[in-house]
This record gives C-alpha cells, structure tokens and sequence, in this order.
C-alpha cells in the first residue's frame, strides 16, 4: 500500500497509508513528525494554514522509501483568507471547549462516585477505632477492611485530582480565543507579522549587514537577493502574511473604535503626563516614535518603556484630574 504525505491549508501536513507494526513510526518521528491521535495519523504539528515545510516532508519521504515504501507527496501551498482561517479556528477551539468541559464533567462525576465508595468502605470499619484484635478471628477481615479503606480513599482522592486538572485545562480552552483578540495581544502580533514582512522584503531584494567596525575597516556580510524556488516561496508567504496583516489592522482598528484599545501616540501625550498600564499609574520622562518611557519608582535612576498600545489611562500634567 502506497504511503501518501499530503499538506493542505486547511488540515495541514498528514501521512496517510501507514499501519501499526510497519516501522514507520520510528522513520516519521526522528523526521519531526509526530501522532495526531484524535485522527489517527501522523502529520506535522502546526503546520494547518502554514506553507509546507518541506525539509521535514522529503527528509521523511526519502527516509521511507529507503525503507522499501512506496512513497508520493502531493502539496498545495494556496493559501485561505485569514478570516476564514480565524473562523475555523474559533469553531475548533469552541468544539475543544465543549469536549474538556464533558471530560470535566466525567472526571468530576467520577470522584463523586469514588468518594461514595469511600463512605462505603470507611462504615464497615469497626466503630471507634478499633484496634485489630490479633489473633482473633477478626484479625483478618479487620486488616482486609482497612486496607480496602485505604485503597478506596486513594482512588478518590487521585479522581479528585484528575476532576481539578480536567475542570482547570477546560477553563483555559474557554478563554484561548477571548485571549487571543486582546487589544494588547492584537497590537503585538501586528507588530511581529509587519517586522517579518519587512525582513523578508530584504531577503527579496538583498541585502548587507555590518558585522563589526573598527578604525580603518567596516566587516559586512553581504547578501544577494533571493532567487529560484526559494524566492518563489518567499514571495508566496509573503503574499499570505499580507492578508494576515489587513486582517488584524481591521480588528485593531475596530478595537479602536470601540474604545476598547488604546489610540494614544507620541502627539496625545508629553513628558510630565501620567499613563496606566494595568492597573498603575506612571510619570512620563520621555516620549519616543513608538513607546513612553516611565519611572516605575519614584527615586529609581532607571527607565522602562511602554508601548503606546499597552496605556490603558492618560491623565496630562497640566490638566490634574483630567484622564483619557
């Protein structure tokens, strides 16, 4: 049966045609795959909406065939709108939430029983802390009783612990997306996604970079610009961090809109102002392109920058009470 290493936007990097006891378990996971075992196959991790990384994907091809399977790859790089990639995460993430949050509920149902057998077990103990009567015809049904105690206030408390980290995993799944659109969260991934287009722009046109400098002489690296199928790829991420980047600067912006980010900038605020940042307020000693730089103490002799992005509160020196 021939092996087939497919990549897709939309489910990412799988093998299909494997079988338990072929070996290519150990071929696929020193090649950096690893088990889906909700889907029963191996694949890549994280590489649903990402371009195909095919370093991974041939080093696992030729590793097989070397191994006498029969091997095809097929891969589509095409990428989804960014909105209909957020729409499908948040649909998995929200079936991710209802599946922990049941487990939750299994789990903690499941302590309640193993507590009820704990009752059980702890009232057939006899009354007022009996010592074991050694030598008695008791003896034996006495230690079998505690012993079986035991076992049973073990079992309900280790449900009592698995019902706790089940109830914790699904209250962190609930909050993933609300996380993931915070204002703050947004304005930093922007950031990350436009300084990656513009190094890859320079990957594209080539570029040089000073190494060291002394006296006489400048050390430089020089770099050609990008040529053959890896310009092609770079282009095609790029063409894919774009609309990723329209993307997030409209949910920025609506944010904005809504008064639920900041929209404060080097001309809304001077040196001498108070600005908030979760919760605290700061003095204002210096204003730069992107950020303000604060005194986080009073008598400190150093500085800290916030970026504008993260000032939840804005009162100016000159206007004392007056906040933004």
């Amino acid at each position: 049966m021939s092996i087939e290493i497919n990549h897709t936007p939309a489910e990412g990097t799988l093998v299909h045609g494997t079988s338990r006891g072929d070996g290519t378990n150990v071929i696929l996971k020193a090649a950096g795959f690893r088990w889906f075992r909700t889907l029963g196959l191996w694949g890549i991790a994280g590489s649903r909406d990402r371009q195909a990384n095919r370093y991974k994907i041939n080093r696992a091809a030729d590793a097989l065939r070397e191994a006498g399977h029969t091997v095809t790859v097929d891969i589509d790089d095409t990428h989804r709108p960014t909105a209909e990639v957020e729409a499908d995460r948040a649909d998995r993430q929200n079936q991710r939430v209802e599946a922990l949050a049941a487990k939750a509920d299994r789990k903690a149902a499941a302590a309640d029983r193993a507590w009820e057998a704990e009752e059980q077990a702890v009232a057939v103990l006899p009354p007022d802390g009996q010592p074991i009567l050694v030598g008695h015809h008791s003896e034996r049904r006495h230690r079998n009783a505690i012993e079986k105690a035991h076992r049973a206030t073990r079992k309900a408390i280790d449900a009592t612990d698995a019902a706790n980290q089940a109830s914790a995993r699904a209250a962190t799944a609930a909050t993933t997306t609300a996380h993931r659109y915070n204002p703050e969260t947004v304005k930093n991934r922007l950031d990350k996604l436009e300084a990656e287009q513009r190094a890859d722009q320079r990957t594209l046109d080539g570029h040089r970079r000073v190494v060291a400098r002394t006296a006489n002489h400048e050390y430089v690296d020089e770099f050609e610009p990008a040529e053959g199928p890896y310009r092609e790829r770079v282009i095609a991420r790029m063409a894919q961090r774009a609309d990723d980047i329209a993307y997030w600067k409209g949910v920025y912006a609506a944010q904005q809109e809504a008064g639920i980010a900041s929209t404060h900038g080097p001309d809304t605020i001077a040196v001498g102002d108070l600005i908030k940042r979760r919760g605290s307020w700061y003095p204002v000693v210096r204003v730069n392109r992107k950020s303000v730089s604060v005194r986080l103490h009073p008598e400190a002799s150093w500085t800290n920058t916030i970026g504008y992005h993260e000032i939840s509160g804005h009162q100016r020196a000159d206007q004392s009470g007056t906040q933004t």
